[in-house]
């Protein structure tokens, strides 16, 4: 799937909160490897960064766009940053990672069943795997996505790609990562967001689970699915008599130490 940075990055701050969230969790002081898995424009590897200055850091996305960004950036925090490219849900490291961060990312890879042991096998021992993911798949921001894709109008171009839920209950990760780690802290937080503007639970989809369905279409459908969504977002989302929209999101998180 094809990112567009400046759209992502419209919401920054909502979208930064929980990366912080999850890294303020991070119990290691000290750190020779750090990676951020998922990394996008750079904004969130900045913070891990700053916290580990002695660290090596290393970003990776399996986005070209959001690199270039991330690449082109001249905070002199970023400037020893190792950026890569990557298919994600293939990605090692030789020599292991102290610090395997991944904030609102996993959820796009298949068969976490496979994908989580893995990817803690890459943590040294003494390490930590720190992750985040959107579970709110259940909500109208992305159920009302789900039924207009398989719906009759959509259901052609669009019904391959409604799935299930791609985020699983708590307890199922913890099952399968808990005999596999000395310590395993999981919690949830759903972030009551406010936003403000024209159609804002449009446009801050629109930078992620939207774009699915949008880059499948030609410039003209998209622009009827866009209007379709943002109709019925708005019933499910109304705006408040101040003018804004509250829009609330629940994210799953866990840190994992080796």
């Amino acid at each position: 799937m094809k990112w567009d940075p400046s759209l992502y990055a419209r919401f920054s701050d909502h979208r930064l909160r929980p990366a912080l969230d999850l890294l303020g969790r991070i119990p290691i002081e000290s750190a020779e490897r750090v990676v951020d898995l998922g990394c996008g424009t750079g904004v969130v590897t900045r913070h891990l960064a700053a916290r580990w200055p002695e660290a090596q850091v290393v970003g990776v996305d399996g986005s070209r766009e959001m690199l270039a960004e991330a690449r082109a950036s001249t905070d002199p925090v970023l400037g020893a940053v190792q950026f890569e490219e990557a298919d994600l849900s293939l990605w090692s490291i030789d020599g292991g990672a102290d610090i395997l961060y991944s904030n609102a990312t996993l959820h796009w890879l298949e068969d976490h069943d496979r994908l989580f042991p893995r990817l803690l096998g890459q943590v040294r021992p003494g390490g930590v795997f720190a992750v985040q993911m959107p579970r709110n798949f259940d909500a109208p921001t992305h159920r009302l996505a789900q039924e207009m894709a398989g719906s009759s109008r959509w259901r052609s171009r669009l019904g391959h790609l409604v799935r299930p839920s791609p985020v699983s209950e708590p307890g199922h990760y913890y099952e399968l990562l808990r005999s596999r780690v000395v310590r395993l802290e999981m919690w949830e937080t759903e972030y009551i967001q406010v936003l403000h503007g024209e159609r804002p639970v449009l446009e801050w989809i629109k930078g992620t689970w939207l774009r699915q369905f949008l880059q499948v279409l030609d410039a003209s459908d998209a622009t009827r699915f866009e209007e379709e969504y943002a109709e019925r977002a708005a019933k499910a989302y109304p705006v408040r008599a101040d003018g804004t929209t509250i829009l609330p999101f629940r994210r799953l998180f866990m840190v994992a130490e080796r």
